[in-house]
């Protein structure tokens, strides 16, 4: 969340993408109140992924995990 007290999305950016990473880097998607012009561009420009303004439907949010996210294999799902 790109409002959250203390510590707002974009330092939390920052301090993520800062982190060592081995593999691939996490994908970290916006959430904000935010839907001015712009504010997406910002958003990328600060280390996110993708953006996503409040109030959200259903369908806008699977669009972005489908785009940002491989699905498991079967093989790879364990029963627990």
């Amino acid at each position: 969340d790109c409002q959250m007290p203390e510590m707002d999305g974009f330092e939390a950016t920052a301090r993520i993408r800062d982190l060592p990473v081995k593999g691939e880097k996490p994908i970290i998607i916006a959430l904000t109140a935010n839907s001015m012009s712009g504010d997406r561009d910002r958003c990328i420009a600060a280390g996110m992924n993708d953006y996503l303004s409040k109030p959200y439907d259903f369908d806008a949010l699977i669009a972005i995990l489908t785009r940002h996210l491989t699905p498991l294999s079967a093989g790879s799902m364990r029963k627990q």
